[in-house]
C-alpha cells in the first residue's frame, strides 16, 4: 500500500481557504468535505485537511497558535521545475497569500521559494536537479542564499 500524508490545518475561513488551495493547484475531494472540514488533494499520496477552528478543537485541547505570529512547521512541496516554483508562488499571491516568508534559495542544484496561505501556514516549494549536485556535497551543508 502506498504511504500517504494527511496534513491537518486549522483555518479561520473554510471557503476562503478552499478557494486559495484550489487557486494554487490543489483539488477538492468532496467525499471528505463538509461544513467543518475540506479535503484538498495535492497528489495521490498528499492530502491537506482544512479544519474550522471549532472542529480542530475536538481533536486536541492545545491552543491553536496564530501562524502569522509563530511557526511550528514549514510544509514543503516538490516542483517539476524552477518555473513551476515561480508559478505556484505567483498563484498564491494572486489568491491572497504572501510571497517568501522564508528566504529564497538558489543553490545551483536546488531552487526554492515559499508562500504563506491566508492563515499564515508556510509552504516551501523546491525544484531539485540532483544531477547538478556536486559530488560529495550534501544539501544540508549548503548555506542559504
Amino acid at each position: 500500500m502506498t504511504k500517504m500524508l494527511f496534513v491537518n490545518l486549522p483555518v479561520t475561513d473554510l471557503a476562503r481557504s478552499k478557494a486559495f488551495y484550489e487557486a494554487v493547484g490543489f483539488t477538492n475531494n468532496p467525499q471528505f468535505s463538509d461544513d467543518n472540514a475540506v479535503s484538498m488533494v495535492w497528489s495521490d499520496a498528499i492530502y491537506v485537511m482544512l479544519l474550522k477552528h471549532d472542529f480542530w478543537k475536538t481533536f486536541t485541547s492545545k491552543t491553536i497558535p496564530d501562524a502569522h505570529e509563530s511557526a511550528q512547521v514549514m510544509l514543503a512541496l516538490s516542483q517539476d521545475s524552477q518555473d513551476a516554483v515561480e508559478e505556484i508562488v505567483r498563484k498564491a499571491v494572486a489568491a491572497g497569500g504572501k510571497a517568501d516568508p522564508t528566504p529564497k534559495q538558489d543553490l545551483g542544484f536546488m531552487y526554492g521559494r515559499s508562500f504563506e496561505d491566508p492563515d499564515g501556514h508556510i509552504w516551501e516549494n523546491a525544484f531539485m536537479d540532483m544531477s547538478a549536485l556536486p559530488e560529495g556535497d550534501h544539501p544540508a551543508e549548503q548555506p542559504a542564499s
